[in-house]
């Protein structure tokens, strides 16, 4: 072999193992830099993490508290707007209710008549949203120019302006400000626009916030005639307002956003015609709640949990829940009860909507919940009563005044709206909040739960 042949050789072959050695790192290195790829498109085509950095409640003053003597009295004094059979209807309906004697009502309900004018609407919905968004920049430590968007929900009234430009103005909120103002929800309102929320923040960039309300405005829904399923809401329904600012940054956040899920049984005629806005033979307006509503909702509800399941249990629960349906199903011809899956095991906390008692007692029975787990509804209706959508910021609220909810705890959220519109929201906590003391329950809550007299089955 020449010199020349043989340096050749000795190259290849020092060429050839250096190779062999280096292998194995350029394996590792090419392993590293793939998963650091892989993370980084992960990152960038993931969701944002959705964030609620704090919320507030309007609290009435006793001026706006209606005790049962107060609104007795003043619906004897209305006897040309209210006859003796319908209001006596209304007497036993709130016997029933479970509503205590501190819930509000608006200063044109005290009217005789009552107003139910446009401007009596308006300085309604200012007095509590205003206080509900002051408390809420007040807790969250954020300024009306930190937000970006507002969204507000309000079923059953809108003025032009509309709420949000209201909010808008009296903030000065900025020029690029985005708002949004969503009406005919009912008391699914408030997840509505959290899911609203949601979407919005996770197409911007982080660092964004919006600010969600959620009210019902009282003043134009008073029902003055006698058909007796549209004098329901007078008796349920009293004033109140919720404001939230959510964020797409962790910075200052107390609850990090979970699933949403929602279902919609309207294609049913029952469902779509058990809460219905209409006129009665005289004219009037109002909103006839059918007696058939809790039965209804319960029924839209199982269909609700069929969809809202998946997102939120543990696969051992799904494969109980499976195994149960085919065994049932095929083994014994439906005979027996089919598997409930344990929700009280996957949620610490729950926030129902207090649509009313015999809809809390169905809610509860069909998802197999404890006392504990529907104490802050019930309690929020007694001493709220029902104020629609913003009514769950109430049993948080509830929940944080116990001092129950603890950093890493789940809670879970659901309302009801006509369609039968089932939304349930998913929240898990990050910050549990060090102020007790400026919720709507501050004064209160050394005196709840309180005693409630046993619903009664019905035959």
């Amino acid at each position: 072999m020449t010199p020349a042949a043989a340096m050749l050789e000795g190259a290849r072959t020092f060429s050839n193992g250096v190779i062999v050695e280096l292998l194995p790192v350029h394996v590792l290195i090419l392993v590293i830099l793939g998963a650091g790829v892989a993370m980084l498109l992960w990152r960038l085509h993931r969701p944002q993490d959705v964030y609620l950095v704090d919320y507030g409640c309007f609290l009435g003053e006793p001026r706006h508290r209606v005790p049962f003597a107060t609104a007795l009295e003043h619906g004897r004094l209305m006897n040309d707007l209210i006859d003796e059979e319908s209001l006596s209807f209304m007497v036993r309906l709130h016997q029933k209710s479970a509503i205590g004697e501190e819930t509000s009502v608006p200063d044109s309900f005290r009217c005789i008549p009552p107003d139910r004018g446009i401007e009596a609407s308006r300085q309604e919905a200012e007095l509590v949203i205003f206080s509900a968004v002051d408390k809420a920049f007040a807790r969250s430590q954020l300024n009306p120019e930190n937000i970006d968007a507002v969204i507000v929900a309000c079923s059953f009234t809108t003025v032009t302006p509309v709420f949000a430009d209201v909010v808008v103005n009296r903030y000065k909120l900025r020029d690029d400000v985005q708002s949004v103002n969503l009406s005919g929800m009912g008391c699914s309102g408030a997840l509505i626009v959290v899911g609203l929320a949601r979407n919005l923040l996770r197409v911007v960039p982080p660092g964004r916030h919006v600010l969600v309300i959620a009210t019902e405005i009282l003043s134009s829904m008073l029902y003055t005639g006698t058909k007796r399923e549209m004098l329901v809401p007078n008796v349920l329904f009293r004033m109140g307002a919720a404001a939230m600012i959510m964020t797409n940054s962790p910075e200052r956040a107390r609850f990090r956003l979970g699933p949403i899920v929602r279902t919609l049984t309207a294609a049913r005629d029952s469902d779509y015609q058990c809460a219905f806005q209409e006129e009665d033979d005289e004219g009037i307006t109002g909103i006839n709640l059918s007696k058939d509503l809790p039965v209804v909702a319960a029924n839209a509800l199982k269909g609700h949990i069929t969809a809202f399941g998946p997102a939120v249990l543990p696969v051992s629960e799904l494969l109980r829940v499976a195994f149960s349906i085919v065994r049932n199903r095929l083994f014994s011809a439906g005979t027996t009860k089919e598997y409930r899956p344990a929700f009280g095991k996957v949620f610490q906390h729950f926030c129902i909507h207090p649509g009313g008692r015999r809809v809390l007692y169905e809610v509860q029975r069909g998802l197999g919940l404890s006392d504990r787990d529907m104490e802050a509804s019930h309690m929020t209706l007694h001493r709220f009563g029902n104020m629609a959508s913003s009514s769950l910021l109430y049993e948080l609220d509830y929940i944080e005044a116990k001092r129950w909810m603890k950093k890493g705890d789940r809670l879970c959220m659901i309302s009801f709206s006509p369609g039968i519109d089932c939304s349930s929201v998913v929240w898990e906590c990050v910050k549990p909040t060090a102020d007790t003391d400026s919720g709507p329950w501050a004064g209160c809550i050394h005196r709840y739960p309180v005693q409630l007299p046993k619903i009664v089955e019905r035959a």
